[in-house]
């Protein structure tokens, strides 16, 4: 039958993440829950944005997997740019400033803009981000953030579509890396310390 299927996929793409999940200490947000919370951001933007001028702006690298799901889950016709902006480098801690490597393709003026990135914690890349995409002339600039880590916050930054609040570990998965891998695990799980420390 499908059901049985579809338990099988499953099972068999579980054994193929069996080399990424053995850095895994647990994981945090399954793919069924991402699936559903991405598609539920999509409705309620699809809401919000009736008969506007919408481009979605994902944050390079990162925003990858949560973009790609969540533009399939706006039954809008929306237009995609990118950036490359963050105030990291291969550390796991904010360096403190941000630094854009990839600026957008296509002007902003008059449009309604989505930042879509993967996680927001201190907020200091969106508090530098937000206010320069306005000075660019939007008409409007929100963010959608697939992961907030509300605890590690030094910036006050409005989220307005927000997936999952997580607690102050260090996840990877569904777009987050550590050191730039990890990005391709379809869940979010909580990294093993020797893993970083071993790095």
């Amino acid at each position: 039958s499908s059901d049985l299927i579809f338990i099988i996929d499953a099972e068999e793409k579980i054994k193929m993440m069996d080399n990424l999940m053995k850095d895994i200490r647990k994981v945090l947000i399954t793919r069924e829950q991402l699936q559903k919370r991405v598609a539920e951001m999509g409705q309620e933007i699809t809401r919000d944005y009736q008969g506007r001028d919408v481009v979605l702006v994902g944050i390079l690298k990162g925003a990858m997997p949560f973009l790609c799901d969540l533009m399939r889950c706006i039954d809008l016709s929306v237009t995609l740019d990118t950036m490359v902006v963050s105030s990291y480098g291969d550390n796991t801690v904010s360096s403190g400033s941000i630094n854009i490597k990839k600026d957008l393709d296509k002007d902003i003026r008059g449009k309604h803009v989505i930042v879509v990135e993967d996680i927001i914690d201190t907020g200091i890349t969106m508090d530098s981000l937000v206010p320069l995409l306005k000075k660019r002339g939007a008409a409007s600039v929100e963010l959608a953030i697939c992961l907030n880590k509300k605890e590690r916050r030094e910036r006050d930054v409005f989220v307005k579509y927000i997936g999952f609040d997580i607690p102050d570990e260090f996840i990877v998965g569904y777009g987050c890396d550590y050191a730039e891998k990890y990005r391709n695990l379809p869940e979010v799980g909580v990294l093993k310390p020797e893993v970083y420390v071993r790095g």
